[in-house]
């Protein structure tokens, strides 16, 4: 009888061993989950953030140069066609240039957004920008870096 109470009190103590084992892997999970994973998925969104703003240069050239050589933004955006990317790591990005010379950008995987805004000053132009979702910005957009 006593072997028996001695073999079961063993089993126990294997048990708890195995729950304690059980919980650690949760535990390394939660952590992982909860703090490692956004970090890795927020810098992926940054990398695309920055790749929509970079995408936009070819287009503001081109309404720099336009509004430089008419002294005036209006109608600097016109007839400027910015091709979509369909890039592999981040997805479709779009951009659209208005009339004015604004540049509006888009990423629908990332759920990102940017407007670039042109300002003429002394002959020069000049850009604003502001994206969204402010966190995954870059600093000239907006965003905290």
């Amino acid at each position: 009888m006593v072997s028996c109470l001695g073999q079961a009190a063993k089993k126990g103590e294997g048990m708890r061993a195995a729950l304690l084992v059980i919980a650690g892997l949760a535990l390394i999970g939660y952590v992982a989950v909860a703090w490692v994973l956004p970090s890795m998925a927020g810098s992926e969104i940054r990398a695309a953030a920055e790749a929509l703003v970079a995408g936009a240069d070819p287009a503001k050239q081109q309404v720099a140069a336009a509004a430089e050589k008419s002294g005036n933004l209006a109608g600097a955006g016109n007839g400027i066609k910015a091709l979509e990317k369909d890039d592999p790591k981040h997805g479709k990005m779009k951009w659209i240039v208005a009339e004015n010379g604004a540049i509006r950008a888009w990423n629908e995987r990332n759920a990102l957004e940017i407007t670039l805004t042109p300002a003429l000053q002394g002959g020069k132009t000049t850009w604003s920008c502001k994206g969204y979702p402010l966190d995954a910005m870059p600093p000239a957009c907006g965003g905290k870096g």
